[in-house]
């Protein structure tokens, strides 16, 4: 098959050698905006606002420099690399009251957090929950009769993820602990892949852009009777987007009413994991570390790990997933997952036991 697709370009399209090369994804917190940090948070704590039910306004940031970095992130995370690392947040000074009440302030500034869950869950814990993770959070069966996890219960075990994407504009996790062994963070670029696969095997490649059907298994109740048909990649208006994560894809072949993937369509998929392994970026995140990705454009993984209570080495972020103010524009199609395509729409995440999962205006 001859493909007339062509090479993307701009500052989204990287290598791992490229990022490690650069720092200017980079950005430590200095002096000044670590107090300008506590003051917000000292604001939540006189108004006694929850956590939960904070708006953009319980954060005072208007006009700090704290504000001004949101602000140049924010365009990174659309027109530049698509990904930012913040370092510093003093994590040890706060318990988890204050880690989530400063979590979620920053959070609206760079967008508006959605529902994670068919509970709402608006900011989610990703650590170890043990062995019940399938029972709790979605699994099938395989033939053989061991379990086959929804990726939401892969999340909160300490296996491995492939790369994939998350149903939201960006996703962010504030670490506040790190695992004895393992859980490295792995980033890559999927217009890098994109491109070389357009060098590799163009047949592949258009593959992706054809309909792959997805299961809902452990998002919406019921999911693993709920299928959608999406491509992997796709573009309207020069704007690209992936979204993915071949467990939702495996889940859908397991359904005997579901037509079987073409060898072609494995291979693309292989193709993928193969190429994200070559060009990634791997990093550990450090307690205070805050990781920010695009994912239209960036797709994450994570290693195994293993933790050590006993030393105090367990691996624990606050996720977020934020519906970006300056989102890109979703092609026609994409409302099935989505559910509003314009750019800058409050979009994404999943729904509370089937009630749309977006606050009712962005405060």
């Amino acid at each position: 098959m001859s493909s007339t697709r062509q090479k993307l370009a701009g500052a989204w399209i990287w290598t791992g050698a490229d990022l490690a090369a650069a720092d200017d994804w980079v950005h430590p917190l200095d002096a000044t905006m670590l107090v300008e940090l506590d003051r917000a948070l000292d604001a939540v704590r006189r108004s006694d606002r929850p956590w939960d039910r904070m708006v953009k306004a319980d954060f005072p940031l208007a006009g700090t420099n704290l504000a001004r970095l949101i602000e140049r992130i924010n365009d990174a995370l659309e027109e530049g690399r698509g990904l930012a690392k913040i370092t510093g947040v003093p994590v040890a000074r706060y318990d988890d009251a204050d880690l989530r009440r400063l979590w979620m302030g920053l959070g609206l500034w760079f967008g508006t957090p959605v529902s994670q869950s068919a509970q709402g869950v608006r900011m989610k814990i990703i650590a170890d929950e043990g062995a019940i993770v399938g029972e709790r959070y979605g699994q099938m069966h395989n033939e053989d009769g061991s379990s086959f996890l929804s990726s939401y219960a892969r999340a909160v075990s300490n296996g491995g993820l492939r790369f994939h994407t998350d149903r939201t504009d960006v996703v962010g996790l504030l670490c506040a602990g790190q695992a004895a062994r393992g859980g490295l963070s792995k980033i890559a670029s999927t217009g890098a892949i994109h491109n070389e696969m357009l060098k590799r095997r163009p047949d592949l490649l258009d593959e992706l852009f054809g309909l792959y059907p997805r299961s809902r298994l452990g998002e919406e109740t019921g999911g693993d009777d709920l299928i959608y048909f999406l491509p992997v990649f796709d573009m309207v208006d020069g704007h690209f987007t992936s979204h993915y994560s071949r467990t939702y894809i495996e889940a859908a072949q397991k359904r005997p009413d579901i037509p079987m993937l073409t060898h072609q369509q494995e291979a693309a998929l292989d193709l993928i994991a193969e190429i994200g392994e070559e060009i990634c970026y791997r990093m550990t995140l450090a307690p205070g570390d805050i990781q920010l990705l695009n994912n239209h454009v960036v797709y994450h993984a994570r290693d195994p790990f293993e933790n050590d209570p006993t030393a105090g080495q367990v691996r624990r972020l606050y996720r977020l997933w934020l519906a970006a103010p300056n989102s890109r524009p979703l092609p026609s199609g994409h409302e099935k997952l989505w559910r509003d395509i314009r750019p800058g729409a409050v979009r994404g995440g999943i729904a509370i036991d089937g009630v749309d999962p977006r606050p009712p205006a962005r405060a």
